[in-house]
């Protein structure tokens, strides 16, 4: 079984045609819309149909973050979460979820048939499986949210057991839910809104003045209203969104195998986890994406292409593995009580993030509240993911104090930890941390020898990164910033790169 080299997604496979310039100038607008991901090209869309002036600017290209990184599962279903969101919300606003993700799911499916998207969009039940006795306890307690919200579905372990090559003790399933190609729903999105939308590329904003949007390169969009969709809020500081937000990397691998996955999408209750659906590629061929393997980001040893060998094996035992096309991995921002965070922010500044895992429906219900907002149209969803919300569980305050402690245990170990080798010690297409004049850096050796070494200080809140080998990136584990190997931002929230300690060495 061989783990493919390079990191690669299924979804970004397919090529993006549209080329984007870089923001070259002083702009302004009606909105400005931070992030190309699902829930800013959607929110673009639907406010130029609306009329009006937009600007959407992305740090990389479009789809390059989690949007294009997903399993890309359309459902209601985020795992056993409704029996919580009763006790937590209580049942008129657990309803209001499942509501909300089901008029996304409803958006997607009617704007890919009006469009005439060829976006792989299927109807497909949705299942959570339990491999243990204490799962099943808990598919029982969600079986009896799922009656008292009027959630279409219910017990379903001898139907699962029919479809999965391995025993199962319970299932439950949700009907009529979908799977899609993110990719080339977006981009179908983004073709028909040419022209009615400024788009940039590379383009990273970096701060908010008033109804300004500055970026790292000097220029401004000013709009009467912001809204900020770049996946981690790059205005952080503004909500202290650092402290409310636990971000987690998820793996996936894409295989080509001798047993068909039986139709349905899967995900286990039982840890650690497993996603299963398959799609179909371009050939007629099906692909069987199986995912899982999640860890808090940055906290996990350095071997993170362990994490593709774990779903490798799973795949070849259940499946028969013939060969393994794809490997990609995904950031995912989960909120203290599991629900969005999506609304007004401050003034005319609006957020989306916290998706949880979940963001083709929650992200797509996310678009819609803010366009609702921003129009000045009442949203029935809007108290329920209000960014503002202050009432906390004490569950939720729990999640808050180990969260920040752990942080705090990182900015003080991190620093005395991680020095193992010298440069001489690593192989090409390696990285960690090595000694340089009696101090401590971060580098990486290229395939040619090369050395890039870079301080390994996040530039956020001052956390030690730790090498990611299987991404060749440097990860935080206090709040999730990703660097490339030449000290790049990836993913925030930080916005300033890592400092480089030398260019490069041989």
């Amino acid at each position: 079984m061989r783990i493919p080299k390079q990191s690669k997604s299924y979804w970004k496979d397919h090529q993006v045609t549209q080329p984007f310039v870089t923001l070259d100038r002083n702009l302004e607008v009606d909105v400005t819309v931070v992030g190309g991901g699902i829930t800013g090209i959607i929110a673009s869309w639907l406010l130029a149909k609306e009329g009006k002036k937009v600007a959407l600017l992305e740090s990389r290209k479009l789809m390059d973050g989690t949007t294009g990184y997903t399993t890309a599962k359309v459902t209601s279903q985020h795992g056993l979460v409704y029996d919580e969101l009763i006790g937590n919300f209580g049942e008129e606003k657990a309803r209001l979820y499942y509501e909300a993700n089901e008029e996304a799911i409803a958006f997607l499916k009617k704007t890919a048939e009006q469009l005439s998207i060829d976006c792989d969009f299927t109807t497909q039940d949705a299942y959570v499986y339990a491999e243990t006795k204490e799962a099943a306890g808990k598919i029982q307690k969600e079986v009896d949210a799922y009656e008292i919200l009027g959630i279409n579905g219910g017990l379903a372990g001898t139907e699962v057991q029919k479809k999965l090559p391995y025993k199962v003790e319970e299932a439950i399933v949700m009907r009529e839910q979908a799977q899609f190609h993110p990719v080339k729903f977006l981009e179908a999105l983004v073709r028909d809104m040419e022209g009615s939308v400024q788009i940039f590329q590379n383009t990273r904003a970096e701060s908010i003045e008033g109804n300004k949007v500055n970026t790292t390169d000097g220029y401004a969009v000013s709009s009467e209203h912001i809204i900020v969709a770049s996946h981690f809020p790059f205005n952080d500081f503004d909500g202290f969104y650092f402290s409310k937000l636990h971000v987690e990397r998820s793996y996936a691998i894409g295989i080509k195998s001798e047993r068909d996955l039986e139709e349905g999408m899967y995900i286990s209750a039982d840890n650690p986890s497993r996603s299963l659906r398959f799609a179909t590629m371009d050939n007629g061929e099906k692909l069987l994406i199986v995912g899982g393997e999640n860890h808090p980001t940055g906290r996990n040893s350095d071997e993170t292409v362990k994490h593709y060998e774990e779903l490798g094996g799973f795949a070849e035992r259940h499946f028969g593995t013939k060969e393994i096309l794809y490997r990609w991995s995904a950031q995912d921002l989960i909120t203290l009580d599991g629900v969005p965070y999506i609304g007004v922010a401050h003034e005319n500044i609006l957020v989306a993030t916290g998706y949880a895992k979940w963001g083709m429906t929650n992200g797509t219900a996310g678009a819609h509240l803010l366009a609702d907002l921003v129009m000045g149209r009442e949203n029935r969803f809007a108290e329920l993911y209000d960014p503002a919300r202050i009432k906390l569980k004490p569950a939720d305050v729990k999640t808050f104090a180990v969260e920040n402690a752990k942080v705090a245990k990182e900015l003080i170990g991190g620093k005395l930890n991680g020095t193992v080798k010298t440069i001489d010690d690593l192989q090409p297409d390696t990285g960690g941390m090595v000694m340089i004049d009696g101090k401590n850096a971060g580098a990486y050796k290229d395939e040619d020898g090369n050395c890039h070494l870079v301080d390994t200080t996040c530039t956020h809140m001052g956390c030690e990164t730790k090498w990611n080998d299987a991404e060749r990136t440097w990860d935080c584990p206090c709040h999730g910033s990703r660097y490339s190997y030449t000290g790049d931002v990836i993913e925030g929230p930080a916005l300033k790169p890592l400092a480089k300690l030398e260019s490069e060495m041989k």
